[in-house]
């Protein structure tokens, strides 16, 4: 996942991006639960026989899609960022890495090229989320699979943040500090998705929602991730939202 593709940044914004120090993932559950998903679609397409083409769309450094690999082997895995040196870095992880926006001209593929996209926890950092979806269903084949995933606003520690006045975690009010709610480290979140919104806007922007399901994430508190992950039964309430969906 990572944090570099945000379509019409304000002033500054693609500079805090840059910054290798700001947190780029959620943890390795969610990036394992999103691959096994995606490599069980995979394996029930009988269009073709030939390796998949899987584009990491804000691959970062390359880390998730190092962790995802295993589990997507005899596949074609593509980092895709605007960071030139997180493509650097990404290129001692995965063999293939190609530069590329979600705007300016979109991403440097053909429509329909591709088999499959990951689109891990980049939605909540951009500022125009519909073209960024309309930017995928275009180098997706039909039929392609689109793995998103997302913070969740209505995860289960955030419904009770809420009732007792307190900034929900993932939600952030500056980017220069973290003011009414835990944590310490500010992100970039521009935008956040309960379960019930984040469907919605799929399936209004031509895809059609295969399944959504839960993970947990990294930044609980260890007396408490045991809870996080029982939370995953009720993707609605989990920390991190997996949706898997096709192209129409």
């Amino acid at each position: 996942m990572t944090t570099q593709l945000t379509p019409h940044r304000p002033p500054g914004l693609r500079d805090f991006y840059e910054n290798p120090a700001v947190p780029v993932a959620s943890g390795d559950a969610r990036t394992l639960r999103q691959a096994r998903i995606l490599a069980t679609a995979l394996g029930r397409d009988a269009a073709s026989t030939a390796p998949a083409t899987i584009l990491d769309i804000g691959c970062g450094d390359g880390t998730a899609a190092a962790t995802a690999a295993p589990l997507l082997a005899g596949h074609r895995l593509i980092g895709v960022d605007w960071s030139q040196d997180a493509l650097k870095r990404a290129h001692s992880l995965i063999p293939h890495v190609v530069r590329g926006e979600l705007t300016d001209g979109g991403l440097p593929f053909a429509t329909g090229s591709a088999d499959a996209v990951l689109f891990s926890e980049v939605i909540e950092h951009l500022v125009d989320p519909d073209s960024a979806l309309d930017e995928l269903g275009r180098v997706l084949r039909p039929g392609g699979h689109l793995m998103l995933s997302t913070p969740n606003l209505a995860a289960w520690y955030n419904r009770g943040l809420l009732l007792a006045g307190v900034q929900p975690v993932f939600s952030e009010v500056s980017l220069r500090g973290i003011h009414g709610r835990p944590g310490k480290e500010v992100v970039g979140h521009l935008r956040l998705y309960t379960a019930r919104a984040l469907r919605e806007f799929v399936a209004a922007s031509g895809f059609e929602v295969v399944s959504l399901a839960g993970a947990p994430f990294h930044g609980v508190p260890r007396p408490l991730r045991a809870l996080d992950r029982l939370a995953c039964a009720v993707p609605s309430a989990a920390s991190i939202l997996l949706l898997h969906a096709r192209r129409s």
